[in-house]
């Protein structure tokens, strides 16, 4: 059931210029997550077409990850990027080493959700009782709550930092950014999965039909959301950095190299950095 459905958390009022630049961003968007959480996923499926993990596939197949990695999944939402990487580096990981993995997010409705279902995945009932040969899985993903422009996490300490669908929903992107490369190690890598505006323009009309007008309503109805979160999602979407500027706040931190993978016609973009 929702747990904030009195006060909404974006208003038709609120949505009528740009999101991004609201004073009290970071507190609406904790509220409207919070109380959209119990319907995320089911939303995330339905909506991208089931889509969404495959493009959280293709994020992690974009890290090219080692043995020895650790990974800080950003904004984890309900975890769905975190398992997949616990799911790619498990069976390669170093024995004895818990904790290769770890999901920060700032919404604990979103965070507690993420916990029940590692908790609960199959890779924890099948490793759980061999703890002499594997690392453990059921302590191989860490959950904390915290915030993507203060993380709670010391400089050069891990080596992937990802963050999906999570960087416009922060109230200063490239607060972020610099955080990103403070705590990734020198030749660390740092993932970013967006929605994106496709260049194609019948696709990007019918990209915009859907997400601007039947989405809103259908996900609403879903998570009997009255926050206004299904407004505001495409709202933030229309309003955020294009690639270009994207790629620009990237390397103004210092990551070098940006790639850009487009993904479904142009609907979701990967962003891919290293630091030198």
């Amino acid at each position: 059931m929702p747990t904030e459905t009195q006060t909404p958390a974006w208003t038709d009022a609120d949505l009528s210029a740009n999101p991004h630049a609201n004073a009290d961003k970071a507190k609406r968007v904790e509220r409207m997550f919070a109380s959209i959480a119990h319907a995320y996923d089911l939303n995330n499926r339905l909506h991208s077409m089931w889509r969404d993990q495959a493009w959280r596939r293709a994020a992690v197949k974009m890290v090219e990850l080692k043995p020895s990695d650790r990974v800080l999944d950003v904004a984890c939402g309900t975890g769905d990027l975190a398992i997949a990487f616990a799911e790619a580096l498990y069976p390669q990981a170093l024995p004895g080493v818990p904790g290769q993995v770890t999901g920060i997010d700032f919404t604990l409705p979103m965070l507690t959700r993420a916990y029940d279902k590692w908790y609960s995945h199959g890779i924890v009932e099948h490793y759980h009782d061999d703890p002499d040969t594997n690392p453990g899985a059921e302590g191989f993903i860490q959950w904390c709550q915290g915030d993507a422009m203060y993380l709670p996490i010391p400089d050069k300490s891990v080596d992937v930092v990802s963050i999906a669908f999570g960087i416009r929903n922060v109230a200063d992107p490239a607060a972020a950014m610099r955080e990103f490369y403070r705590v990734l190690r020198p030749g660390g890598r740092v993932i970013i999965l967006e929605f994106s505006t496709p260049t194609n323009p019948v696709i990007r009309f019918f990209d915009r039909v859907y997400r601007e007008r039947v989405m809103p309503i259908t996900a609403s109805l879903i998570a009997r959301d009255k926050s206004g979160a299904y407004k505001y999602l495409p709202k933030s979407v229309s309003t955020f950095i294009d690639r270009a500027g994207m790629v620009e706040s990237m390397r103004a931190v210092g990551f070098t190299d940006p790639t850009i993978k487009t993904l479904t016609f142009g609907v979701a973009v990967c962003y891919r950095g290293v630091k030198v």
